[in-house]
């Protein structure tokens, strides 16, 4: 790896989990009171901003979720990809769950729990945008937080990097065609050419201009521009991500107070699809004899979403006021407390995985 990659690949290491990253639950939880309270007493500026759009894309949106999208792609060196040799066997593992299994067992989830068994308990008009919201974020794979998790799981910080890297360059030509696919089988209309504008917006742009801001700041004199950028941008990324939210729940307010149990039942399939994937993740990783080191990060990359774009896609597609944007906001909710949940668990099976497997597993 270069040698900025492996400054920021440190410095990952050794950050943790800030107090805004430790407490996401409770800073959510202060936006959607704050959002439904000021969305009730005053409408005015909700509505105002849910009007200001260009080609179905709502504009302030846009630039806030710029402000927290590129920061975190800062974080990723493409140049890592080289890497993808060197853990191929873990790389090929999370490949798998993110593309293959988790946004398909979540559209399985979705019409399990949200078609069937809770329909009785949801509002009839949202149920078709609910399990849109869940496979939006299910099809998205996590960028940022995925650095916090390996570090808390004594991860290899280059596999991390060159599989954020891989699924990003990944996220560009697939995440369209899979949300399309699964929107479709679920008789969900699909607006084709907002999907694709949001794609370019969400994902194509931010990786194009981080890519290059990136190169600007390592190939920079000062060899510690990268992390004092990335230092400086962390504290707006948040404040956006915490604007959005109040934005979202200013326009959710009546819908939630009306049902508060709506979030209590889009979190159930969402939990189950995080302990569903990371253990599968986990454990063909100790089929395939990788080392611990690699299969803590995979497993947490396989469970985890990348919100941020998840939040912003059902804005565009659905709208402010639609279930599925409901819906992504309640994975930013979950987010910490389960997947430090899953950190625990790695954690603390460490010596089951590392002892001898049973006669007759395939040896790789």
């Amino acid at each position: 790896m270069s040698a900025a990659c492996e400054s920021v690949s440190h410095q990952n290491k050794n950050a943790g989990m800030g107090i805004f990253e430790r407490y996401l639950t409770v800073w959510v939880f202060l936006c959607i009171v704050a959002g439904i309270t000021l969305g009730h007493f005053i409408p005015e500026p909700f509505q105002a901003i849910g009007r200001t759009e260009m080609f179905n894309v709502n504009i302030p949106v846009a630039v806030l979720i710029w402000v927290m999208i590129i920061p975190m792609l800062l974080k990723v060196d493409f140049g890592a990809l080289h890497e993808v040799r060197s853990h191929w066997k873990g790389m090929a593992v999370t490949v798998f769950i993110n593309w293959a299994v988790k946004p398909f067992s979540m559209a399985l989830l979705g019409w399990l729990f949200i078609s069937n068994l809770f329909a009785d308990y949801l509002p009839a008009h949202q149920i078709d945008s609910y399990i849109a919201g869940l496979i939006i974020l299910a099809a998205a794979p996590c960028t940022a937080m995925v650095f916090v998790w390996s570090d808390l799981t004594d991860g290899e910080p280059n596999f991390t990097l060159s599989q954020v890297a891989l699924n990003d360059v990944i996220m560009i030509f697939a995440f369209a065609p899979i949300v399309a696919l699964l929107l479709g089988l679920s008789s969900i209309i699909v607006p084709w050419e907002t999907l694709f504008l949001s794609v370019g917006l969400y994902i194509v742009f931010p990786v194009i201009v981080a890519h290059f801001w990136r190169n600007a700041l390592v190939n920079n004199r000062d060899s510690s521009a990268l992390e004092n950028t990335l230092k400086t941008l962390h504290p707006l990324s948040l404040m956006a991500l915490l604007t959005t939210l109040v934005l979202l729940f200013g326009f959710q307010g009546e819908q939630i107070i009306k049902q508060p149990m709506v979030i209590f039942f889009l979190a159930i399939p969402i939990l189950i699809q995080v302990y569903f994937n990371s253990g599968l993740a986990y454990l063909l990783n100790r089929k395939f004899r990788v080392t611990h080191s690699v299969a803590g990060p995979s497993a947490l990359i396989g469970a985890s979403n990348f919100f941020e774009l998840a939040v912003a896609t059902a804005i565009s597609l659905f709208g402010f006021e639609s279930g599925a944007a409901l819906a992504t906001v309640v994975g930013v909710l979950v987010e910490v407390p389960v997947m430090l949940s899953v950190v625990w668990l790695v954690n603390n099976t460490r010596d089951w995985y590392e002892s001898p497997q049973p006669v007759g597993w395939i040896k790789y």
